[in-house]
């Protein structure tokens, strides 16, 4: 029996393992690229890519060609290209083999606390930095720690942070990121070159949405692109998901004004007008009709203070008295908001309110 199973094993062996190498083969040349993002795709690869912000970029290019880098403090709007920025620069520094083992990155969603600041952060800081780089290019004899989001460390954790930025200055940088500058305590912001992002330009990020809606063959007006950057409010990474979702939910179609305020989750003018007009109205059971069908619709009432706090403010229709009351209580509700409010009640205390202001005679 054994004999019987042996032969026919020891026969096949080979045509087997033959038909399992070419079926890998034909498997690995038919196997398709992963889809990703756009926002990762067109992340910037090197430091020339980077859009708008000039004088970091001047600095970056020169610690490229040979010169020290500082430790490094990005702060400004999101969207704007901090984190791409030190990790592009980061990527031509090292190389893509020595990338990995040079740099540590902890984002917000990581564990950063005082424990790990003192652990992780220390030990990897303390690492000698040697090799040089495959291609023959000179290689930096330091690391990166690249701390995303630094404004959400807390003090204590800051604090252990500042010792192992003066102790391992001879082999780490650090480059700190943060939306606010004013939550980073004053002794790291006295150790870091600090810079400044920019909301990027209408011309900038037209021009970037362009040439990705090029790239990936999407139908879109000019007036369609003008207002996705309007949404946008300078957050190129909002605006290229904007437009991903947009071209997903329409197929090939062109997009239009009209999907990307569906898509972006903006109040259309025509809901706004209606509330102002119920406001002037003076009939409380009206305006709760107004304000239930407006929560009904999934609109949220922040996106709504915002919304409204441009329109009035734009608005001739309304005195300087009525606008500063107005405005007066959109700041309130915003911070209601913030804290946790329910919004069907807030927003029914902010168009009393306006319904108030705009009845009443001056």
């Amino acid at each position: 029996m054994q004999a019987f199973l042996k032969g026919p094993a020891s026969i096949s062996t080979k045509p087997v393992a033959a038909k399992e190498k070419s079926a890998a083969g034909s498997s690995g040349e038919g196997k398709r690229t992963k889809p990703i993002p756009w926002v990762e795709k067109y992340r910037p690869k090197n430091v020339d890519e980077v859009a708008f912000q000039d004088e970091v970029v001047a600095v970056l290019k020169k610690s490229l060609e040979g010169a020290d880098l500082p430790n490094l403090l990005f702060y400004g709007p999101p969207g704007t290209g901090k984190t791409s920025t030190i990790l592009a620069a980061a990527r031509e520094l090292f190389g893509p083999d020595l990338f990995r083992q040079r740099v540590l990155e902890l984002n917000a969603s990581d564990e950063r606390g005082i424990q790990v600041i003192r652990e992780k952060v220390k030990a990897f800081a303390q690492l000698t930095a040697s090799g040089s780089r495959a291609d023959g290019k000179m290689c930096p004899p330091f690391k990166i720690v690249i701390l995303d989001e630094a404004d959400s460390m807390t003090s204590a954790a800051q604090a252990a942070l500042r010792r192992t930025m003066e102790k391992e200055s001879k082999t780490t940088r650090f480059c700190l990121i943060c939306n606010y500058i004013s939550r980073i305590i004053e002794p790291l912001t006295s150790r870091c070159s600090k810079f400044r992002f920019k909301p990027l330009s209408d011309s900038i990020q037209q021009q970037r949405l362009l040439d990705v809606s090029e790239k990936e063959h999407v139908k879109i007006s000019n007036e369609a692109v003008s207002y996705l950057v309007k949404v946008s409010e300078g957050d190129l990474r909002k605006a290229i998901t904007f437009l991903q979702s947009a071209t997903r939910l329409m197929g090939g179609k062109e997009i239009t004004e009209k999907i990307i305020t569906e898509i972006a989750g903006v109040i259309p003018k025509e809901t706004i007008d209606e509330l102002l007009l119920g406001c002037q109205s003076g009939s409380f059971e009206k305006l709760e009709t107004l304000a239930k069908n407006l929560i009904n619709e999934g609109f949220a009432v922040a996106q709504l203070v915002s919304q409204l706090h441009d329109t009035i403010v734009e608005s001739e229709d309304y005195s300087d008295k009525q606008k500063s009351a107005i405005v007066e209580k959109l700041a309130e509700v915003d911070k209601c908001l913030a804290d946790g409010a329910d919004e069907f009640l807030q927003l029914m205390s902010l168009c009393a309110l306006v319904m108030q202001q705009l009845t009443q005679n001056i």
